[in-house]
């Protein structure tokens, strides 16, 4: 899978592609990522990408006319024209669904906003999906994207060890995930669940799976009552 990321601060990302899982994958040939500085495509002489809001308000927009050219020279490199996403507050939230559907495409290309964003009329010259990644607001686009890069990237074939890595995880299920222990088996007076020693593959899964349904319940009621639904539904079909 190919992902390309046109921002400000391309420099910002380069631990995070260098470092764990994400690197691993990138070594391994498993993902490739590609910043693109957006002063690079600007018609500026002097590099300048954005402006002032038509209408008045504070602060400055970034302009639609380096983004374009930015994916005009992406979509003449690859022979098409990638699937275009731009991380913003006032996007559907980013969710394990979307995130597995996105993992699935051949190329996805991130636009990173800054200032107050970016002219609308490039998003819907471009057909771009906006995305967030929490009802607040950051300084740019590039933390959100790194936060997308990680969950699409750990679900590629082949980048974790095993896909049940992260099939058991939290919101894969639609449930968030179970508590979990290690040794040693007591620590400062609190022991290990004796399931979890039993052996038993078929208790320990049953155990997992009402812990699951329990910190569900009570840390995300939202999600609870949309697994009872979904079950609900899949006992009538």
């Amino acid at each position: 899978m190919r992902m390309d990321i046109f921002t400000l601060f391309p420099e910002m990302f380069s631990v995070v592609l260098g470092t764990s899982i994400i690197g691993r994958a990138r070594r391994r040939g498993f993902l490739q990522v590609c910043c693109h500085q957006l002063r690079d495509f600007s018609p500026d002489r002097r590099g300048r990408v954005d402006d002032t809001v038509f209408g008045g308000g504070k602060g400055m927009l970034l302009a639609a006319e380096p983004f374009a050219r930015g994916l005009d020279s992406l979509s003449e490199h690859l022979g098409f024209l990638p699937h275009i996403i731009y991380m913003s507050p006032r996007g559907k939230v980013l969710d394990q669904q979307r995130a597995k559907e996105l993992a699935e495409l051949p190329a996805v290309t991130v636009l990173c906003g800054h200032y107050e964003g970016i002219d609308q009329r490039v998003l819907e010259e471009y057909g771009a999906e906006e995305l967030s990644i929490g009802d607040y607001v950051l300084t740019g686009g590039e933390l959100p994207a790194m936060v997308l890069l990680d969950t699409m990237s750990r679900m590629l074939p082949g980048v974790l060890a095993d896909q049940s890595c992260f099939e058991e995880e939290s919101h894969f299920s639609g449930l968030l995930e179970y508590p979990q222990y290690t040794r040693p088996e007591r620590w400062r007076g609190r022991a290990v669940p004796e399931v979890l020693l039993s052996g038993d593959h078929g208790k320990i899964a049953a155990w997992r799976k009402r812990e699951s349904l329990a910190v569900t319940e009570r840390n995300r009621p939202d999600l609870f009552m949309k697994f009872v639904e979904a079950e609900r539904k899949a006992e009538d079909i």
